[in-house]
């Protein structure tokens, strides 16, 4: 670590003779590998990257030019080298590092990133600004080839290219293989179209051909035609100066000393640029090289042996989605599976095995994964579409008008729903419920356990309507799994536990927290009901009204924002029926809510049975009870 302990900021970087900066890369190396083994984090993209964001950092000045990070979660590197290498084994944890770019957090990180396909136009907003301002800084955009499948980032490049703006997108290609002699040709290539000298040749030489009579014209055109068929023999990027970018690649992302002169070449260039740049994902790590996607988000980890450390416990809420949808589809032709990039992570990797031809991954394209569900649906097919809470925000149009107006049956299986921990705020699942049960037609469904999501999905296939089932990430609560399936009565809830002081109405995953409290309760002298709601919408209204009269205070509970949420829907429910009562609502609170182990978070958020019970107590004033209870 010698000559990393000397770098406490990009100055420092600069100070180092290009020679070292290898011996640097192995030190980065080194040093992330230990401290992902511990926290966890996405380790493979950030591996993949090192000598690139070595370089970037290297030609340009990250605290002045906007660099931009696609999906962020690959710059661990930029941290290490931007003043912040000493709190980085705080990585993802509570009151610690981000994993992703963060404004508050460094002004190095040009903007908050945890999405894809997001950076072409953050840096486009960054260059458009800089010439409205008359401002003078770079505006790079770095995105990997897998964020390249969004729509947004093409948007973006159209865009930039019709306004010929002088923006860099460095495209990280770490999948496509390319042949030595194309490679070697196209960097050539690249250098020389590259070089200012070069260009300017080019121009004169251009001049002087249109001043020869008649001809003169005639050869330009002709030559330009030439040269264009060659580049499309030769040179992949065609697609880019069609849209208006000067290509410059593919290079060696590993080759950190023609990294730097391809970047300083470009400063002197006019116009939109893109840099391809080849890297291997996990670089330096032969487990990540050979497993990079499991080594994408990875949790801790031996070092040594690259074996991922878990503990022993009940199925993954992911593995009984996994294991059900199979099931179903088995007994089901009609079943068909949508995945945006992430197969694995959704639990979709087995159904993909088994029905190769009922399964499409469109990559990272929610929005056309749902258009396409909603018409394979309203053909008659039977698509289950799965994605994480917070990447269905980004198909809320199509959810909307291609799947609800038309009353499309698509299922939506909505993993990592409610707190999700280290990677922080552009993850937690906060908002699903909210933005999902306003919308007409939809249904919503929330698991209290494991052996219910199994339920919860037979019973969606057998209704051909919208509908969505919103589980947590993590393990289930290890309850008995039954064989065969059972029909869920449709928008009915049930009573788990019964009392008369206080009536617990909770939803999916604070079913079981509610029980908790219930027992705190009951040791205070306080009687409560519990009530599984199972169904966010339709509510459930005769069971819970039925309940209200019988108890003098009201507790809704969900791992869901308070705004729009279940305890909103309880208490429409109430207002529309002209009943008042005292009435409390648990749930995330109105701000985004930050990274660490989801038992931290919800501590601190006071979303713990202690710390809910002893709100409630406070807020209905049952201290007496309590009281007289002690005594």
């Amino acid at each position: 670590m010698g000559l990393l302990n000397k770098i406490n900021g990009p100055q420092d970087l600069k100070k180092l003779k290009r020679k070292d900066l290898t011996s640097l890369a192995k030190e980065i190396r080194a040093f992330v590998l230990e401290t992902v083994a511990r926290t966890g984090g996405h380790l493979a993209p950030s591996l993949g990257v090192v000598e690139l964001i070595l370089a970037l950092e290297y030609v340009f000045d990250s605290s002045r030019d906007r660099i931009v990070y696609d999906v962020g979660h690959q710059t661990y590197v930029h941290k290490i080298l931007t003043g912040r290498r000493d709190i980085f084994p705080t990585l993802r944890q509570y009151g610690g590092l981000s994993g992703f770019p963060k404004r508050e957090e460094s002004v190095h990180d040009a903007f908050n990133t945890g999405h894809s396909s997001t950076s072409i136009s953050a840096a486009l907003g960054f260059a458009l600004a800089r010439e409205r301002l008359g401002e003078d800084y770079r505006s790079v955009a770095v995105i990997g080839d897998g964020a390249m499948t969004g729509g947004e980032a093409f948007e973006a490049l159209n865009q930039a290219g019709h306004l010929g703006i002088n923006l860099l997108v460095v495209l990280n290609d770490n999948e496509m293989s390319i042949a030595h002699n194309v490679g070697a040709l196209s960097s050539y290539l690249s250098r020389l179209r590259a070089d200012p000298f070069y260009t300017k040749r080019k121009k004169e030489l251009e001049s002087i051909m249109k001043r020869i009579p008649s001809i003169g014209p005639s050869m330009v055109n002709a030559v330009e035609r030439l040269k264009d068929s060659v580049k499309h023999l030769f040179v992949p990027g065609m697609l880019f100066e069609e849209l208006g970018f000067t290509y410059l690649g593919p290079i060696n992302g590993h080759n950190i000393q023609e990294l730097i002169e391809v970047l300083n070449k470009t400063s002197g260039m006019q116009g939109p640029i893109l840099l391809h740049v080849l890297t291997q994902k996990g670089k330096g790590y032969p487990p990540a090289e050979q497993n990079p996607d499991v080594f994408h988000g990875v949790g801790a980890f031996n070092l040594q042996t690259g074996q991922v450390l878990k503990t022993p416990g009940p199925p993954t809420y992911t593995g009984i989605f996994s294991d059900t949808i199979v099931e179903l589809a088995a007994g089901n032709n009609k079943i068909v599976a949508i995945s945006a990039a992430m197969t694995g992570g959704t639990g979709l990797s087995q159904f993909a095995k088994k029905y190769p031809e009922r399964f499409f991954d469109v990559g990272i394209a929610e929005q056309n994964a749902v258009t396409m569900a909603a018409a394979m649906a309203l053909q008659g097919l039977r698509p289950v579409v799965a994605l994480y809470s917070t990447f269905l925000q980004r198909a809320y149009d199509q959810a909307v008008l291609d799947v609800c107006l038309q009353q499309a049956p698509v299922v939506f299986a909505v993993d990592r729903s409610g707190i999700v921990g280290e990677d922080g705020p552009t993850h937690q699942g906060a908002f699903d419920i909210s933005f999902l049960r306003h919308i007409p037609g939809m249904s919503i469904m929330a698991p209290k356990d494991e052996e219910e999501l199994r339920h919860m999905l037979y019973t969606a296939f057998l209704h051909s309507v919208p509908v969505a089932i919103r589980y947590p990430r993590g393990r289930g609560i290890g309850v008995e799994l039954t064989a065969g399936y059972q029909e869920l009565p449709w928008g009915k809830g049930e009573v788990i536990a019964r009392g008369k002081d206080v009536l617990l109405l909770a939803v999916g995953a604070m079913v079981y927290p509610a029980l908790s409290v219930r027992k705190i309760l009951e040791d205070c002298g306080v009687s409560s009901s519990v009530v599984n709601a199972r169904f966010v919408k339709p509510l459930d209204e005769e069971l819970i009204l039925s309940a209200v009269r019988k108890h003098s205070c009201i507790v809704t509970l969900e791992e869901n924002v308070l705004a729009g949420g279940f305890g909103s829907a309880v208490l429409e429910l109430l207002a529309a029926r002209g009943i008042v009562h005292k009435t409390l609502n648990i749930g995330l609170p109105d701000q985004f809510i930050i990274q660490g182990k989801p038992d931290t978070v919800k501590e601190t958020l006071g979303l713990t049975p202690a710390k809910m019970a002893e709100k409630i107590v406070f807020h209905f004033c049952l201290e007496g009870k309590a009281k007289n209870k002690a005594n």
